[in-house]
This record gives structure tokens, sequence and C-alpha cells, in this order.
């Protein structure tokens, strides 16, 4: 694992406020509800971001898409609202369900003028013209991607943010990483991305490029 140095540098959001501590979080020797900068997420308490902080890794990737192309930081439990509101969330048998691809594109294009699309059935390999056409994609990864150790006990789950390639690989942005050297910036070679990689995600289009609104396919992390 390593970081990119010829890319330019997106703004990076953890999807737990207090990023440096995110180790602890992974550990449990840092309760949700304790994190002391919970207030910052926009959640109305503690318990609330402690309800909703393990499972926002797409809100963190949208608020670094977000401050990349307007400037303005979004809250992650603003944009959570918004999620639930347009059902890319669902709240069932007390349980969260989501991120659901299909109304996560439909929000991003009603409230930000964000043009993506859903797509599956994909390789690494496959992201490659994406990004070099100046796109972005979320994608569906084992979360264990942070450490990059050994093979993942499936794929998806969890979700990351390609921004980039290199000639070292795909650069991501990783709302669960356990520290600076798996957060941001990160650089996978291909074929490594490719074992935690669940085929599907969500391209984000460049600014401008007019591409119709999305598959309406009802796909989850």
């Amino acid at each position: 694992m390593s970081t990119a140095s010829a890319c330019p540098s997106l703004p990076y959001y953890s999807q737990w406020e207090s990023s440096e501590r995110a180790a602890d979080i992974l550990a449990g020797h840092l309760a949700l509800a304790e994190d002391p900068n919970w207030a910052q997420s926009g959640a109305t308490s503690p318990q609330e971001y402690a309800e909703w902080a393990d499972h926002i890794c797409g809100m963190a990737c949208l608020k670094m898409i977000l401050a990349a192309r307007t400037g303005k930081v979004y809250p992650t439990l603003e944009l959570t609202r918004m999620a639930l509101e347009f059902g890319a969330y669902v709240r069932k048998d007390h349980a969260i369900h989501g991120m659901i691809y299909a109304p996560f594109v439909k929000m991003i294009k009603a409230r930000f003028e964000i043009d993506a699309e859903v797509l599956v059935n994909l390789t690494a390999h496959d992201l490659l013209p994406m990004l070099r056409a100046g796109s972005m994609f979320m994608a569906s990864v084992h979360p264990s991607i942070r450490w990059l150790a050994g093979s993942p006990p499936r794929k998806g789950g969890h979700l990351v943010l390609v921004s980039a390639s290199e000639e070292r690989g795909l650069v991501l942005q990783n709302p669960s990483g356990h520290d600076s050297q798996s957060q941001r910036d990160v650089v996978v070679p291909v074929q490594v991305f490719d074992a935690f990689f669940a085929g599907r995600g969500v391209r984000i289009h460049p600014v401008g490029s007019g591409k119709p609104l999305g598959s309406s396919k009802t796909v989850l992390i």
C-alpha cells in the first residue's frame, strides 16, 4: 500500500468524525457515542451518531465529492437524512439497510445536479477508462481493504471512493481507513483491488458531462 504523489488530492472525510481515532473505534477502544467530535456530524445526539456512523461510508464518499466540486462541506448526518428521504437508506426490523444505489443516484441528480449511474458486473480494470475520462467511482469492496492483508472472506459491504488512477494502480479515499496511510490517496494495484471488489458501484460522471440519469437497478453496497 502506498499514497499517491502525482494526482491532485481530494478533501478527505472519514465516516467517523474523529478520523485520527479510527483505529481505536475499530478495535472497540472508543465507543461511537464517546467520539469527542460527534456533533460535527450533524447528529442531534451521541446516540443518533452512534446509530449511523458505521453505516454511512457512502455519505462520507459523497461528502468528499461535494467538497471537491462545490467547496461546501455537508455534515454526514445531513446527507444521511436526505438519503433516508429518497430511500437510499431504509429502516426495517430495527436494522438499517443501505446504501441503495438507484435512489442515491436520483438524489444526487435532484439535489446537486450530479450525473451518475449504477454499474455492475465490473472488474477493477474496467474502472481505468472511466477514471481517465474524469469520472470517479464509488466502489463496493470488502472493508478489510484497509489492511490489504490476505484474502477477504467475501467481496463488498463497504464503499470507497476511487478518485483517480496512476501508473501504480487505483487511487482510493477510504472512509473507514484505520490510519492516515489507509485513508487518503491510497494507491492499490489493480489486481489487488480486484480481490476486494464486488464488481458494482456508482460512477460519478465529470462536471458538464450531460450524461442521462443512470440505471434504476436496486443494488445494495
